[in-house]
C-alpha cells in the first residue's frame, strides 16, 4: 500500500456509534493533480471506489489532457471551483460548475479526454472518481451524461451526484448502491451523513477548509472510516468555508484487475475490454480524431 497511506489501528478514543478513520493520505502530486487513490491501494478497500484524482489548475487544463481509452469503469467529474464548458452531439452545449456533473459510463470501451473545454473562470478545481462497474455492465454499452448544475438535486448543503440521498435521487444513470454527494459546509457548520444501512463502504476527501470528523482532516487528504452502517458527523473548520466529497456504497464483491486505464472483474473481461479499446483506437486514427483540435466527444 502506499507509503503515505497512514492506517489507523483504534487507538484513540471515539464515542459509541460513531465512525472511525482508519486510513487516510495526501496521495501523490503529479503537476495540476494530486492522486488519492489508486486500484493497487485504497481502491482495494473502498471498491466500488477505485481511484480519485483532486485537479487544480487554469482553465486551460481542461482542453490539455491527451486523449485515452477506459473499459470496465465509470467516470465521474465534479467542480469545486471554476467552470468548464460541454459540446456533445447528444447532450448539447452548456456548462458544468460547482453542483453539475460530468458522468462517463465507460463499459466495453471508449476514448476520451478532450470533451470539456475552457469556461469562463480562469482556474478550475475539482475531483474526478472511476467507480468499478459490476459484470454485467464492465462490457456493456457506453453511457455519458452532461448535467448542469441546476438540473442536480440538493439536500441541505449535499448535491446529490450518485444515487439517492434525503429523499432525492440524482439524474445519473449510475449503478445502484452507490450514493457520492458534493458538499460545502460554512465556517464552524455541523452537518451529519447517514448512509444507507447496507452501504458500508465510506470516506470523504476534501478540496478546501478543513473538517472535524473525530479527527481533523485537511484540504488534499483523502480519509476512509471503518466499515460500518452509523452516520458520520463532520463540523468544518472556522478559517474558511469546507468543500468535500463523500461516497458510501455495497461493498463491491469481485476483484480488480488492472489494466493501465481499465478495471475490471476478471482477466478475460479486461482482455475483451482492451481488445476493443485497441479496435477504436485504430477506428480513431483512420478518422483523424487523434489530431483534432478543440472539444473531442468521447469516441465509442
Amino acid at each position: 500500500m502506499n507509503a503515505q497511506i497512514i492506517e489507523r489501528t483504534g487507538s484513540a478514543y471515539v464515542a459509541s456509534g460513531e465512525r472511525r478513520i482508519v486510513h487516510r493520505t495526501t496521495g501523490q502530486a503529479h503537476g495540476s493533480i494530486r492522486r488519492l487513490m489508486s486500484p493497487g491501494d485504497l481502491g482495494e478497500v473502498v471498491k466500488p471506489f477505485v481511484f480519485l484524482d483532486l485537479f487544480e489548475a487554469r482553465s486551460e487544463f481542461m482542453g490539455s489532457m491527451a486523449i485515452h481509452p477506459h473499459s470496465g469503469l465509470a467516470t465521474v467529474t465534479v467542480l469545486t471551483e471554476g467552470d468548464v464548458r460541454f459540446d456533445d452531439p447528444s447532450s448539447g452545449q452548456g456548462t458544468i460548475g460547482y453542483g453539475g456533473v460530468e458522468w462517463m459510463r465507460a463499459g466495453g470501451g471508449v476514448w476520451h479526454g478532450k470533451e470539456m473545454s475552457r469556461g469562463s473562470s480562469p482556474s478550475v478545481q475539482g475531483f474526478q472518481l472511476w467507480v468499478a462497474l459490476p459484470p454485467e455492465l464492465e462490457n456493456g454499452p457506453v453511457d455519458s451524461q452532461y448535467i448542469e448544475a441546476g438540473d442536480m438535486p440538493s439536500v441541505g448543503p449535499a448535491h446529490v451526484i450518485l444515487g439517492e440521498y434525503g429523499g432525492r435521487r440524482s439524474p445519473v444513470r449510475s449503478v445502484d448502491g452507490t450514493t457520492y454527494l458534493l458538499v460545502t459546509l460554512k465556517r464552524g457548520e455541523t452537518w451529519t451523513f447517514t448512509p444507507s444501512k447496507d452501504q458500508s463502504v465510506a470516506w470523504l476527501g476534501v478540496a478546501r477548509g478543513s473538517l472535524d470528523a473525530g479527527e481533523t482532516v485537511v484540504a488534499t487528504e483523502m480519509v476512509v472510516f471503518d466499515q460500518g452502517s452509523d452516520a458520520i458527523t463532520l463540523t468544518a473548520g472556522n478559517e474558511r468555508d469546507a468543500v468535500f466529497v463523500i461516497g458510501s456504497a455495497i461493498p463491491h464483491p469481485h476483484d480488480l484487475v488492472t489494466g493501465y486505464y481499465s478495471v475490471h472483474t476478471s482477466e478475460a473481461a479486461l482482455e475483451a475490454g482492451e481488445a476493443n479499446i485497441a479496435a477504436i483506437g485504430q477506428r480513431m486514427k483512420r478518422s483523424g480524431a487523434m489530431e483534432q483540435s478543440g472539444a473531442v466527444p468521447i469516441f465509442r
